[in-house]
C-alpha cells in the first residue's frame, strides 16, 4: 500500500537541454538529485504543476519541467551497429519490397557483389520471397520499387522531441 507521501516519487518529469530541447523523461528522484546538485533548474518558477517532496530538514518542489545548466557535448551518440534486429525495428517488421511481415530477412540494396556496403543507407528488411527473386541484383534492375529509403536511425533525442510536441499539442 503506497501514502500520499510516497505517490510523487513515482512520477516522471520531463528533461530539457541547456537550448530548451526536449531530451527525455526522467524519474523524479534522477531530477531530485539533477536539482540539487546544481546541474538543473526549475524550467517554469511559477509553475502550479510541481510535487512537493518532503525531506526531514527541507522540503523540495520538483516541477514537471527541468533545464539542464551545463551543456555537455562530450557524449556523443552514435547510431547503433547495423543488425538484424535493428533493421527490423527501424524497417517495422515489414518487408520494404511487398510490405510482407512473415518470412523476413536482410537484404542489401546494393548487393555486396556489386560493391554494396553492410550500412544503414544499404539494408532494409525483405521478406524470403522478394529477397530471392530480388537475387544480386539492385531494386531497379529487378524492378522492385523500395517502400522506403533506407537511413540510420535518428538520434533518440530528436524522436524523443518530436513525440513531446506532438503530444503537447494534442492536450
Amino acid at each position: 500500500m503506497t501514502s500520499i507521501v510516497q505517490q510523487p516519487l513515482n512520477q516522471s518529469v520531463v528533461v530539457f537541454s541547456h537550448n530548451y530541447l526536449p531530451m527525455s523523461r526522467i524519474h523524479i528522484r534522477r531530477a531530485i538529485i539533477l536539482l540539487i546538485t546544481g546541474k538543473a533548474e526549475p524550467l517554469d518558477w511559477y509553475s502550479t504543476q510541481a510535487w512537493e517532496v518532503r525531506a526531514p530538514k527541507f522540503v523540495l518542489k520538483v516541477p514537471v519541467h527541468i533545464r539542464l545548466t551545463t551543456n555537455r557535448s562530450d557524449r556523443a551518440w552514435k547510431p547503433p551497429a547495423v543488425s538484424r534486429r535493428e533493421v527490423l525495428r527501424r524497417d517495422q517488421h515489414t518487408c520494404q519490397y511487398c510490405g510482407a511481415q512473415r518470412q523476413l530477412t536482410l537484404d542489401h540494396v546494393l548487393p555486396r557483389a556489386q560493391g554494396g556496403r553492410h550500412t544503414w543507407d544499404n539494408v532494409v528488411a525483405a521478406c524470403a520471397p522478394c529477397n530471392g527473386r530480388k537475387g544480386p541484383r539492385t531494386p531497379e534492375q529487378a524492378r522492385m520499387p523500395l517502400h522506403r529509403k533506407p537511413k540510420a536511425p535518428p538520434h533518440p533525442t530528436v524522436v524523443f522531441a518530436e513525440q513531446f510536441w506532438r503530444e503537447q499539442q494534442a492536450s
